[in-house]
């Protein structure tokens, strides 16, 4: 009787000591970590869509970040809005999966430091089209 007593409780710790080590082996997935980059093209004004240009015109005043779809294809837009001068760029910093979703960030950069001196002062409206196969999960602008 006692033996069996034994053999119980050392099984019953064998299977607790079992089930501690299982839930510390799990390496648990961070859904912001990178999977992969994504590769992509940046897409010149006259190469895009008629539909996707004039949601880009009506939307430039204020800055936008929209995504467009069309022949297996998604186009990710991020524009930045009414800039006082010309002279700007944007910087596409990377385009990369997830787990939960793909994440787009960009940096718009100002003129150099004189730069516009000396010209006629013109609003600008600085965006960024970039185009790759279509994909099944969210967007995220960073």
């Amino acid at each position: 009787m006692k033996n069996k007593k034994i053999r119980k409780t050392i099984a019953i710790a064998i299977l607790f000591a079992f089930a501690i080590a299982l839930t510390g082996c799990g390496k648990k997935e961070d859904p912001f970590e990178k999977i992969k980059d994504i590769p992509f093209t940046v897409i010149a004004e006259e190469n895009l869509p008629e539909e996707l240009m004039a949601t880009i015109e009506e939307k430039k005043e204020e800055g936008f970040k929209v995504t467009f779809e069309d022949a297996g294809f998604v186009y990710i837009c991020r524009g930045y809005g009414k800039q006082e001068t010309g002279g700007y760029s944007i910087s596409v910093n990377a385009l990369y999966e997830t787990t939960n979703a793909i994440y787009f960030d960009t940096t718009l950069k100002g003129p150099e430091p004189g730069e516009n001196e000396g010209k006629k002062q013109s609003p600008s409206y600085p965006y960024v089209v970039i185009k790759t196969e279509q994909l099944q999960k969210p967007i995220v602008f960073d």
